[in-house]
């Protein structure tokens, strides 16, 4: 496990630890699925699943940790269960 990688994850606040979390378990590991999910329930079509925060501030906090994963070509879920 990269320390690097580590020491990100211990870095995130609890709602973006949360995110990858429900990314993993409720969207099989993809951010673009969950993101276009939260876009739907914040535009009023059909969606899939709710969280109790601000949907905006869920999808900002979800394009970050989606383009650290992408930047570095890991997966955060790997380094979160330490």
């Amino acid at each position: 496990m990269s320390e690097e990688h580590r020491r990100f994850v211990q870095s995130l606040m609890p709602e973006e630890t949360m995110l990858i979390t429900l990314r993993d378990e409720l969207y099989g590991g993809d951010w673009n699925r969950m993101l276009r999910d939260l876009q739907d329930r914040r535009d009023g079509r059909p969606y899939v699943f709710k969280l109790v925060n601000l949907i905006n501030e869920d999808i900002a906090r979800i394009e970050r940790l989606k383009a650290y994963e992408q930047a570095h070509a890991v997966n955060l879920a790997d380094h979160a269960q330490s």
